[in-house]
């Protein structure tokens, strides 16, 4: 039996037939019918009859399995039980690992119901997940297949504007390039209270357009708003550095270790830019020492490259430097 058979209409005893029995293989064999065709009705009003008719056992079998393939089944069921946090959850992780399928466009995903009494705090959250694979959503395909999430992030930033939970929203949109709904989101959130992270989400969305000059002043207003903040003076000291001025840059950081005086990161960053604006040797050492401890490799290479461009370095110290770039 195939996904597509499924999907146009083959019944719940053939299913389960088809299966053996199996509770497990008739969910997987519904949910690939799901995946084939989102926004058919067939594999969910199946795996309603299924939820009606064996629902603690099916309930046992699916935590038992845990694997990837029940995760829709189970949002479903969610919906069904009226729990529409969690449902919304479980869609939001199902689609981070596989956002090549339009898990949205599922019929209750837009369904009065779950758009009505879905929290802000949950919607979040589930957008959160769906970015946690790195994935790249910035294509005309992805912005069509998250078109049913930009119409819950509309109804329920409307219903419910709790500021945090729509500044985290808007990572959604902006990773699907879908700008300017993520400053709306921003916008909606500012007329309730105006709170830093709403602030960052401006400054980021505007960093990533490749605005720099909005992207800083979106920064100085989210300091204004937590100025203890160390993370946001680095992200700051970051765009300025984008922008050339690495004085700049240097004291931002510098303000930022007032307050986090052992963070990495900030050591880092430091470093490197004092390096660039003076060559000074020992911060290149500095830098140096401090690389192996960044995760993150990008920004790692980055701070390598800005320092290395200072005036007036020794050519073996560069090249030191260079080596460690390309582990």
């Amino acid at each position: 039996m195939s996904n597509q058979s499924v999907a146009a209409g083959v019944s719940l005893a053939g299913v389960m037939a088809h299966c053996g029995g199996s509770l497990v293989g008739a969910v997987e064999l519904l949910v690939g019918a799901i995946a084939s065709a989102p926004a058919a009705p067939e594999p969910y009003a199946a795996l309603a009859e299924l939820w009606q008719d064996r629902h603690s056992e099916l309930k046992e079998s699916l935590e038992e399995d845990g694997s990837l393939s029940a995760v829709p089944a189970q949002a479903y069921f969610l919906f069904l039980e009226g729990n529409m946090d969690d449902a919304v959850m479980a869609l939001g992780s199902v689609t981070g690992v596989r956002p090549n399928v339009a898990w949205g466009a599922a019929p209750w995903f837009g369904d009065a119901r779950f758009l009505d009494a879905v929290s802000a705090e949950a919607l979040a959250e589930a957008c959160l997940r769906t970015l946690d694979y790195g994935h790249d959503l910035d294509t005309d395909e992805m912005r069509e297949r998250f078109a049913p999430w930009f119409h819950a992030l509309d109804v329920v930033s409307e219903r419910n504007p709790e500021p945090e939970s729509l500044a985290a929203m808007a990572r959604l949109p902006r990773a699907c390039g879908r700008y300017e709904l993520s400053f709306a989101l921003c916008d909606r959130a500012d007329a309730i209270s105006r709170v830093m992270w709403t602030a960052v989400a401006r400054a980021t969305t505007w960093r990533v357009m490749g605005d720099l000059d909005q992207a800083a002043a979106a920064f100085e207003s989210a300091l204004l708003l937590d100025s203890a903040n160390w993370s946001l003076y680095l992200d700051l000291a970051d765009v300025r550095a984008e922008q050339g001025d690495f004085a700049a840059a240097a004291s931002l950081v510098e303000q930022g270790l007032e307050y986090e005086p052992h963070e990495v990161s900030l050591r880092a960053a430091g470093a490197a830019y004092r390096t660039r604006v003076s060559g000074s040797s020992d911060d290149l050492r500095a830098l140096i020492a401090l690389a192996p401890e960044l995760a993150n490799t990008t920004y790692r290479n980055l701070l390598i490259d800005y320092a290395c461009a200072g005036p007036k370095l020794p050519r073996r110290l560069v090249a030191k430097a260079h080596r460690i770039r390309k582990n």
